[in-house]
This record gives structure tokens, sequence and C-alpha cells, in this order.
């Protein structure tokens, strides 16, 4: 399976495709993006193996992430959707996580929540009924207001990599 396209009234979610390496080496290359996603920058080898995974997570699970494109001018804004990433949090065994990531340009004008709520639609709608959850870390005030604005409910403390979590849950609907 590939990624479906989903649209809002300024996003188009699509399936990765090869040529977003770039993008996704300057995304994932910011050191303010992932201040608050582990916290290090990711090499050109690791950034190509994340867009492997995004292409396997939708051929083996049927879900997975989407790159996220402004509608008007088709810039690269960053990645949003599902995962399982078999982190070893037992909080998220067996459930799917939500995940998004989007370059400074796209903070603060509702970007994500917009590219994420759409995301959950699709969820809903494909697999009803099943619970998704998020984790974040603490100091991630914004990602956590997305979450709350999507509908997510903290549900455990956890640790990944050595650093504090929080498990945010939502219920399908």
């Amino acid at each position: 399976m590939i990624a479906p396209t989903l649209q809002t009234d300024r996003l188009t979610l699509r399936a990765h495709r090869a040529d977003d390496y770039e993008h996704l080496k300057a995304l994932w290359g910011d050191a303010e993006v992932v201040r608050h996603i582990g916290g290090h920058v990711q090499d050109a080898q690791t950034v190509w193996f994340r867009l492997l995974r995004y292409a396997g997570l939708w051929a083996l699970l049927g879900f997975g992430m989407w790159a996220v494109e402004d509608r008007a001018t088709g810039a690269f804004l960053g990645d949003a959707g599902l995962m399982d990433a078999r982190r070893g949090i037992a909080e998220l065994d067996g459930v799917i996580e939500a995940g998004w990531a989007f370059a400074p340009a796209a903070w603060g004008r509702g970007i994500a929540s917009e590219a994420m709520a759409a995301v959950l639609a699709w969820a809903d709608a494909q697999r009803p009924g099943e619970a998704v959850r998020c984790i974040i870390e603490p100091g991630n005030g914004a990602s956590i207001r997305v979450a709350e604005r999507l509908g997510f409910l903290p549900y455990a403390e956890a640790m990944s990599g050595g650093a504090p979590i929080r498990v945010m849950d939502r219920r399908a609907g």
C-alpha cells in the first residue's frame, strides 16, 4: 500500500518520494526541530533510513507517515502520520503512535494541528475504534498543545533514550 493523498484547506499530505531526501535532511538536521525530538540532529544515512522506513510502514502495515506540503506553493513543511516504532516503551506496545515534525517556517501557524486532524480523521475511518498514542518531551509545550487540541489526554510518564517523555492517548473519534 502507498499513502493516500489527503488535502485540507492549506495542506497536501502525500506519500514520501525519493526526492524528499534533501527536504528531510534539512528538517532532521535542524537543531531547533530536533531539540525536543531526541535532541540530536540526524546524519545523512539516518535520514535516508528514515525515508525508507516511511515507505516500509505503508508497505507492511497499511499506515505510516505523510510528507506535508503547502497547497498553495508546494513547499515541503514537514512530516505527519502514524507509526509502529517498536521503541520498547510498554505504553506503546500494540498501539498506533502518532507523530509530527515541522520546519520552523511552519511553526505557530496551526499547520501541525491541521495536518494531524486530517491524519486522525483518516485513522478513524480506516481503523475504527483504535486508540492512538503519542509521546512528547515534557518541555515541548507547542506539541503538547497540538496533542491536546487533537483530543489526546495524558496517559503515562515513561523514558525514551534516557529522557523523560509524556505518553498521551486518544480514543478514536
